[in-house]
């Protein structure tokens, strides 16, 4: 039995919705005006709620701003019900994360259609999420433990040997072991690293709340921000030459942190699948539609059937050319451009290289 919530100052038609929702099962719980509403909304925590626009003290549209900005009521779904539904306010309702409109007036099937088309839609969510929680699951299971186990393996064979062997190992050897035990230890921490982001971006996707508060960030300092981490690749690369940089000075809509981890990662994969002496550039233009960031390489390249199947966990040719990591770099930089309401489009051709485009449109101006 789902919950729901009826919010409409008219008496008459709150009472007729309240019991076509009883008749079908539903637990129903009334509130006359907007604020009553968000008090009840708060303290029953319903599995969906219907508003009336037009009502006096605070209206639906207040109900709603308030409603999603509380983290505890920010993903209830909610239908807005009223006798202005013109193209302009349903925008404006869809805009501010209204689920649908009930145009007035309407009947009890009619009704009863839109709570049912709620239901499945928020059913399809939560199958998607756990469908993509057991697929995160049971590539974790088998990726992870060999590529925790090498860079372990390294860390304690030679750390081993160091607290063994010591006295007799020359200083070349001793440097030698601690550059390995270096590299093994920032390649697990990355690991991790990357772990944690992805699984925190698959639980992004499902929360509204958390998705607001991440799209509501911004970069203004793009030029440093893109210059430092690209540079810094180049740099662990030991192929500083090989960087061009076009960075147009503009603001971003994403953190620093986030923006950083994308130009980290494609920037990274640009050097690994190419070879030294070949060029890295990396790109920022302006348009009048959108911002859009480009890393171009002369690598390898992908063919149009490893391009498809982009995702977590997944490397190419591993079995031909030797790779590190869990494959998740070029999905977390996907997942977090999509999360933003942007793009990401790879283009390639075996043996001509890749061009990996993220795309950010600019918002509408008002």
């Amino acid at each position: 039995m789902k919950k729901i919530l009826v919010i409409d100052d008219e008496a008459s038609l709150r009472r007729m919705v309240t019991r076509a929702l009883r008749q079908r099962g539903h637990a129903v719980v009334e509130a006359e005006d907007g604020t009553e509403g968000i008090e009840k909304a708060r303290a029953e925590r319903p599995d969906l709620i219907l508003c009336d626009v037009n009502m006096v003290k605070v209206d639906g549209y207040r109900t709603l701003s308030a409603l999603r900005n509380d983290p505890a009521t920010a993903a209830t779904p909610f239908i807005l019900m009223t006798g202005f539904a013109d193209d302009a306010g349903m925008r404006h309702g869809m805009e501010m994360g209204a689920d649908d409109y009930l145009p007035k007036p309407f009947t009890i099937p009619a009704l009863h259609a839109a709570v049912e088309a709620r239901w499945k839609k928020v059913q399809a969510l939560r199958a998607d999420a756990d469908r993509r929680l057991a697929e995160l699951r049971d590539a974790i299971s088998l990726a992870l433990p060999h590529e925790l186990r090498t860079p372990l393996n390294g860390i304690l064979a030679f750390g081993e040997i160091l607290k063994l062997d010591a006295a007799s190992l020359q200083p070349a050897e001793i440097a030698e072991m601690g550059q390995i035990i270096c590299t093994s230890g920032r390649r697990l921490e990355r690991l991790v690293e990357n772990f944690l982001i992805y699984a925190q971006l698959e639980l992004f996707s499902t929360d509204s709340a958390k998705l607001k508060a991440l799209r509501s960030k911004q970069t203004a300092e793009v030029l440093r921000v893109l210059g430092d981490h690209a540079r810094r690749q180049a740099e662990l690369a030991e192929r500083g030459a090989d960087l061009d940089l076009m960075i147009a000075d503009v603001a971003l809509p994403m953190s620093e942190e986030y923006l950083g981890k994308v130009v980290d990662e494609l920037v990274q994969n640009a050097f690994k699948f190419s070879a030294a002496g070949h060029r890295v550039r990396v790109e920022l233009a302006e348009s009048a539609e959108a911002f859009t960031l480009s890393v171009t390489d002369r690598g390898r390249g992908f063919s149009p059937e490893q391009i498809a199947k982009v995702g977590a966990y997944m490397q190419f040719d591993r079995k031909i050319y030797e790779q590190q990591g869990l494959g998740l770099g070029l999905c977390i930089a996907q997942r977090l451009t999509e999360l933003h309401g942007g793009t990401l489009e790879i283009r390639s051709a075996v043996g001509e290289g890749t061009t990996v485009e993220v795309r950010f449109p600019k918002p509408p101006v008002r």
